[in-house]
C-alpha cells in the first residue's frame, strides 16, 4: 500500500498499475481523489498521503510519503479514528493559522504491513504478544491450535489474520526468518522468474555480439571477499597510458523491463547478506553466474576507460561502451593484501600479467584517494563481521579493517560512478545532504561530554577535520567517527543532483552494483539510452523516476535493517547463554539510558546497563549479563566497576 501511494504522489501511469491495485485506483478516482490526465493517475492537489505520527491528546502529525515538505499537523477531532503508524490519505486545510494543516479523509492500511508476534506466558496465562511492542496481537491463543509457548507467527496487519507459523523462539534458525517476517522479504523465487532466468544460454557466446567491443585479450581481475559469489566489478590498468577499465556486469542485457525478473528485481531492490548467505536481488543463475564476471569464462560486461592524468589524478577523458571482457583471475581482499606486502607471487602467466599492474594501480588509487579527501571525509567508523555455525548460533565477531585492497577497489568504483553521474541530468542520483545546525549543536554536545570542545572553523570540513584530530589523541577515532556518521543526513537516491556531503563530490551515482542494486540496473538503462540517441527510451526508464527513487531509498533502509535486526537476535541469543557472567563494555550512551557495546570474546553486542549512576561516553567498564530476551532481542547488564583507560596520548 505504501508502495502505491506514494506512486500516486509523483504520478501513476495505468500500463504500471498492478491487478491488485486496479480497486484501490477506481474507487479514490470515484470518490475524487485522483485525477486522471494523459494516461497517468496521480493525487488531486489538495490531497497528501502519508503517515499518521507523534500522536497525543492534542493531535498527530502526517508524515507525506515521497515528498519533502513539511509535516501536517492534523487535530484529534480530524483523524477518523487514524492512529500511529497508519498509512492515510488527507485533505490540506487552507487559511488555518500557524503550520500546514491537514484532516484525514480515508485511512488505508498500515504503515508497517506485517508484523510478527510470540505466545508468551504472562500472569499466568499464554498470550500472543507482539515482539517489537510487546503489547498483546489481538489474537486468542485458543485459536493457534497446539502451538504453545514460544511459538512464533507472522501477522498480515493489512488484513488482520495470521499469514504463516514460523517456528518456536526456542529454535535458532527461527531469528532468519523473523527478520525476513517483518518485511515480507523472501528467498525463494516465482516459478515464471526461475523458468525465464533457466532459459538464458550457460555460457556467453562471443559470436552473437559482433558490435560489442572485445577486451577478452585485457588482463582484467576481480577483488572481492572470500565468501563473495556475485561479481559485480571487474578492472585493469595500463600504466603505459595511465587507462583504468572499470568493467560492470551488463544485467540489463539479460533484465528487461516489464519482465517476470524485473518485477521481482523492482520489489527486492537490493540483495541482502546475513552472515551465512544472501538473499539475491536476482535469480542465483544471473546474480551466480551468467552475469557474474567470473574468472577464466566471458562475459558481458558495461565499461568505462578512463584516461588518468597522472600529475593532477583527474580523469582526462572516458568513454563507456559495451564490451566482452574474460576476467584473467578471481582475487580475494587477503590476496592482494598479502601480494602488496610482498608475501605472493604469481602462480601462472595470467596472474603475473594482472599483478604487474597492481602496485601501480595501489599507487595511483591512494593519490586519487588523497585528493578526495582534500573536500570529502574518512569516517572509520567499523562494519561488524559476525560468523555463526551450522546451527545458527555465533562462532566469533570482529569489527573489518579496511586494508589496501579494499581502499584500491573503493576508489576504482568511486570513479566509475562519478563518471555516470556526469552524463544526465534528470536519472538516478546518489545524494548526501550537509548535516543540519541541529543536528551539528547535538554532535557538538556529546562530543563536550568527553572533553572534545568545538571551535566552528568556518567550514563544516574543517571543523570535522579538526574533532577526528582530538579524538586520534585520545584514541577514539572509530567511536567519534560514529558520532560523527550519527549526525549526518542519511544519503539517499533521487531524480536531481544536489551532491554528495560526505564523499565531497559535486555529482555522484551508483553505477557499479547492478546484480545487487537495482538503482544500478536504472542508471545501465538510461545510460545506455543516451549513448544510442534513444529519446523514447530514456524517456520510458524516466518516467517514474520519482517514485522509484523514493521506494528504492526505502528498500535500501529495510535491507540494512534486516541485516541489522539478524546480528542483534544472535547478540541476544548468544548472551541468554551467559547470564551472570562479566565482559568488558564501552559505554555508547550515556544520557537517560545507558548503553554499552561488549568489546570481550564477543565483540559488538549492545546492552542496556542498569545501576550505573554517574558513566560517561566511552567509559570503559566491567558489566554483568542480567537477562536476554530472545522476543524482542533485548539485553539487560548490570553495572560492575570502571576499567581506567591508557593515558590519554600526549600531543
Amino acid at each position: 500500500m505504501k508502495s502505491l501511494l506514494i506512486r500516486l504522489t509523483h504520478g501513476l501511469y495505468d500500463q504500471d498499475i498492478a491487478p491488485e491495485e486496479r480497486e484501490y485506483i477506481n474507487e479514490w478516482l470515484t470518490r475524487k481523489l485522483l485525477t486522471h490526465e494523459d494516461n497517468k493517475y496521480q493525487l488531486a492537489s489538495q490531497y497528501r498521503a502519508g503517515i499518521i505520527s507523534l500522536a497525543s491528546e492534542s493531535g498527530a502529525y502526517l508524515q507525506t510519503l515521497g515528498e519533502s515538505i513539511r509535516d501536517h499537523f492534523i487535530e484529534t477531532n480530524n483523524l477518523m479514528g487514524a492512529k500511529s503508524g497508519d498509512l492515510v490519505i488527507a485533505q490540506r486545510l487552507l487559511g488555518k493559522r500557524g503550520g500546514p494543516q491537514a484532516k484525514v479523509i480515508l485511512i488505508a492500511g498500515r504503515n508497517e504491513t506485517f508484523s510478527v508476534a510470540v505466545v508468551t506466558l504472562k500472569n499466568g496465562y499464554l498470550g500472543l504478544y507482539d515482539i517489537r511492542t510487546e503489547h498483546p496481537a489481538g489474537f486468542d491463543v485458543a485459536d493457534l491450535g497446539e502451538r504453545g509457548e514460544g511459538s512464533v507467527y507472522q501477522i498480515n496487519n493489512q488484513t488482520g489474520v495470521i499469514a504463516a507459523y514460523l517456528g518456536n523462539l526456542s529454535d535458532p534458525k527461527v531469528d532468519e526468518k523473523i527478520v525476513l517476517a517483518l518485511y515480507n522479504k523472501h528467498d525463494a523465487f516465482d516459478e515464471d522468474v526461475l523458468e525465464m532466468a533457466a532459459s538464458f544460454p550457460k555460457e556467453v557466446d562471443a559470436s552473437l555480439y559482433p558490435k560489442r567491443r572485445d577486451l577478452r585479450h585485457l588482463p582484467f581481475c576481480t577483488i572481492d571477499p572470500v565468501t563473495a559469489k556475485d561479481f559485480d566489478d571487474a578492472i585493469c590498468y595500463d600504466p603505459e597510458t595511465s587507462t583504468l577499465y572499470v568493467a560492470i556486469a551488463d544485467v540489463s542485457e539479460y533484465v528487461h523491463p516489464f519482465g517476470a525478473i524485473d518485477a521481482e528485481a523492482i520489489y527486492r531492490s537490493f540483495s541482502i547478506y546475513l552472515p551465512h548467505r544472501s538473499i539475491p536481488m536476482l535469480p542465483r543463475q544471473l546474480s551466480e553466474t551468467l552475469c557474474s564476471l567470473q574468472p577464466l569464462v566471458d562475459r558481458l560486461a558495461y565499461t568505462f576507460e578512463m584516461k588518468i592524468n597522472p600529475a593532477t589524478y583527474e580523469v582526462e577523458s572516458s568513454d563507456l561502451y559495451e564490451s566482452l571482457i574474460h576476467s584473467h583471475r578471481r582475487f580475494t581482499y587477503e590476496e592482494i593484501d598479502l601480494f602488496l606486502e610482498g608475501n605472493l607471487q604469481p602462480s601462472n602467466e595470467k596472474e603475473a600479467l594482472v599483478l604487474a599492474y597492481i602496485p601501480l594501480l595501489n599507487e595511483l588509487t591512494a593519490n586519487l584517494k588523497k585528493e578526495r579527501m582534500k573536500k570529502g571525509y574518512n569516517f572509520r567508523s567499523s562494519e561488524l563481521e559476525m560468523r555463526i555455525d551450522a546451527d545458527h548460533n555465533i562462532v566469533s565477531t570482529e569489527f573489518a579493517v579496511e586494508t589496501p585492497s579494499h581502499a584500491l577497489i573503493e576508489d576504482c568504483m568511486l570513479l566509475a560512478n562519478k563518471e555516470a553521474a556526469s552524463m544526465y541530468e534528470r536519472g538516478v542520483f546518489r545524494i548526501h545532504e550537509p548535516p543540519s545546525p541541529l543536528k551539528l549543536q547535538s554532535l557538538y554536545t556529546e562530543l563536550a561530554s568527553i572533553g572534545i570542545f568545538v571551535e566552528s572553523k568556518g567550514e563544516i570540513k574543517e571543523t570535522i577535520t579538526a574533532i577526528q584530530a582530538e579524538a586520534e589523541k585520545r584514541d577514539l577515532i572509530s567511536e567519534v567517527d560514529t558520532l560523527i556518521i550519527r549526525s549526518q543526513m542519511q544519503a539517499r537516491y533521487a531524480p536531481y543532483n544536489t551532491g554528495h556531503f560526505g564523499l565531497g563530490f559535486e555529482r555522484y551515482t551508483h553505477f557499479t552494483s547492478p546484480i545487487r542494486r537495482y538503482s544500478d540496473l536504472i542508471v545501465h538503462r538510461l545510460l545506455k539510452a543516451i549513448k544510442a540517441g534513444d529519446t523514447e527510451e530514456g524517456s520510458y526508464v524516466l518516467r517514474n523516476i520519482e517514485s522509484l527513487c523514493t521506494s528504492i531509498s526505502e528498500k535500501e533502509r529495510e535491507a540494512s535493517d534486516i541485516e541489522i535486526r539478524f546480528q542483534e537476535r544472535k547478540f541476544a541469543r548468544w548472551a541468554a547463554t551467559v547470564i551472570g557472567q562479566q565482559f568488558k563494555a564501552r559505554v555508547m550512551k550515556a544520557e537517560d539510558d545507558i548503553y554499552a557495546e561488549i568489546h570481550d570474546v564477543i565483540t559488538g553486542a549492545k546492552v542496556s546497563v542498569t545501576s550505573a549512576f554517574g558513566l560517561m561516553l566511552f567509559d570503559d567498564v566491567m558489566v554483568k549479563i542480567e537477562s536476554a530476551n530472545l522476543a524482542t532481542a533485548k539485553i539487560t547488564a548490570s553495572f560492575v566497576s570502571r576499567i581506567e583507560k591508557e593515558e590519554i596520548k600526549s600531543l
